[in-house]
């Protein structure tokens, strides 16, 4: 049997009938030279109990919950594969999503990663088609909540979603994997901007198809979200963006801090979410846990910060271009 050409990993928490329905998508492609590797983080061998893994998977099973980037880094080890693709377990592929996805790659030696056009499931609106940034951080779908139509043409993004994403292993064996320490939340946004300070590219394929239960497994309003996004984007301002930036991150944090504020009082965006579960001022205490936890960090996010500045390819103002080709307002980034 030849190598396969892609590698699919699933993390997963709660193997339920979702990742059931994911499984089998996969096991309809067209095209079928890929495997699939699930990353069983239950730590209670939930996949083998329940039988979801099917009959195409290998299943690694943790006795701890490894965290997003962890479990992906475990399937990358496992793997030998050219391409690796993230899939989150709550995501149903198109039948030519892998074959879609290579199309795109396969003569274009300067992408190392891939978008994929990711649908809201039941509704159909549009989750993701690539991710946009703002100037504290904060990254937000490309599109989100938009008519999928709009998101037709085959274009650069900034990075994937890593909900459904193709990254290339020589792209990953140069930068690095996923960041483990981010645990949760922000990862893909981490590992996508050291990509593109190296000089690699992201296309955002439209063929590509993924309907996906939207926050299925942590919630879309849940203060282990809250805590890990706010704490993650700091990680990630401090690792990737440039000196001249970061004074003016703590500005634009606030002027999103205000519009949560004014959405959760008008009924809108995530805050209000955390309003109606009765716990809106909660955030306040995550956002000071978020940034003590960031300081604490600070010295070996500096040293990263340095390494990922003396492999760059792409110049400050190159890179400071591609955030403003790529950015989200802080008052859009509060709406959603």
């Amino acid at each position: 049997m030849p190598e396969p050409c892609v590698t699919v990993v699933i993390p997963t928490l709660t193997a339920d009938d979702t990742l059931a329905d994911c499984v089998r998508s996969l096991e309809a492609q067209s095209r079928r030279d890929f495997e699939v590797i699930i990353v069983d983080n239950s730590g209670q061998q939930l996949v083998r109990r329940r039988n979801a893994g099917g009959t195409l998977a290998t299943v690694i099973e943790n006795t701890v919950n490894a965290g997003f980037g962890g479990a992906i880094n475990q399937a990358f080890r496992r793997s030998r594969a050219p391409f690796l693709a993230a899939l989150n377990d709550d995501a149903i592929v198109d039948r030519d999503w892998v074959a879609a996805l290579m199309g795109a790659v396969e003569n274009r030696p300067d992408v190392g990663m891939c978008a994929s056009k990711v649908r809201l499931y039941p509704d159909g609106r549009l989750d993701s088609a690539g991710m946009l940034i703002a100037g504290d951080g904060s990254s937000k779908q490309r599109g989100h909540l938009s008519d999928p139509a709009g998101y037709a043409r085959l274009e650069e993004a900034l990075l994937p979603s890593g909900s459904a994403a193709l990254y290339r292993r020589k792209m990953l064996e140069e930068i690095g994997l996923f960041d483990e320490k981010f645990f949760l939340y922000c990862e893909d946004t981490d590992l996508g901007l050291r990509a593109r300070w190296a000089g690699w590219k992201c296309l955002y394929v439209p063929e590509a198809i993924v309907d996906h239960h939207y926050s299925h497994s942590a919630g879309r309003a849940s203060s282990l979200k809250a805590y890990y996004v706010e704490r993650n984007r700091l990680y990630t301002i401090f690792k990737n963006f440039p000196a001249s930036m970061l004074w003016t991150g703590p500005f634009f944090a606030l002027a999103r801090y205000f519009w949560h504020v004014m959405f959760m009082f008008a009924g809108k965006g995530a805050a209000a979410e955390y309003r109606r579960d009765g716990s809106g001022f909660a955030l306040i205490w995550l956002v000071l846990k978020a940034h003590g936890a960031s300081v604490w960090r600070l010295p070996e996010l500096l040293r990263l910060r340095r390494e990922i500045r003396r492999t760059a390819r792409l110049s400050v103002a190159e890179f400071r271009a591609l955030l403003r080709a790529h950015s989200i307002s802080p008052k859009q980034v509060a709406s959603l």
